[in-house]
């Protein structure tokens, strides 16, 4: 099933016990062991400057967008094999969809 819109107050629940130990959305914040995720949407995978990246993410060379985030998001090891992302994934679509339904609004 691909990404539908979510429920992006449940996806900002998502990302702050999920993600954001690991990830920053505000431009003016740096990269964290993760990299930052201002303008994540159009941008190509292993692109945010002063971050070092795996060749697997910056050979990847998709764009990430609702339906690439949404397969990612579900095992990004999969995904992209040789990341070092060690984030295990969300299963549940429902999950997947808030997620990114608030990484729209809050990464622009």
């Amino acid at each position: 099933m691909p990404y539908a819109p979510g429920d992006a107050s449940k996806g900002a629940s998502i990302f702050k016990t999920r993600c954001a130990q690991c990830h920053n959305i505000e431009e003016s914040q740096g990269n964290k062991i993760g990299p930052n995720l201002h303008g994540l949407f159009g941008r190509k995978t292993g692109q945010v400057p002063d971050f070092s990246y795996t060749s697997a993410n910056k050979e990847k060379g998709i764009t990430w967008n609702e339906e690439t985030l949404f397969e990612y998001l579900e095992k990004p090891s999969k995904y992209i094999p040789g990341t070092k992302m060690a984030f295990a994934g969300l299963k549940k679509e429902k999950d997947r969809n808030n997620l990114i339904t608030y990484l729209k609004e809050a990464t622009a």
